[in-house]
């Protein structure tokens, strides 16, 4: 997807995302640094998999536990 750096509002850049330019706020540091206002910037967003279940088995651990202290 291809977004277009609007404008930067203190520390957020302010994107506008694909043909119906959908506004998206982004913290200025994860911006290559050559970004500048007008900038075309080429977006992706891909599924991971593994990263999902790991952030799965965090979060059932972390249940687990607390399930076991109300308990205890």
């Amino acid at each position: 997807m291809k977004a277009v750096l609007d404008r930067f509002e203190g520390e957020m850049a302010v994107l506008l995302c694909g043909d119906e330019e959908v506004r998206v706020d982004v913290p200025k540091k994860l911006l290559p640094g050559e970004a500048k206002e007008g900038s075309w910037l080429d977006i992706q967003c891909n599924m991971d998999a593994p990263g999902e279940e790991q952030q799965r088995a965090k979060i059932e651990g972390l249940l687990s536990r607390l399930k076991n202290k109300k308990q205890g």
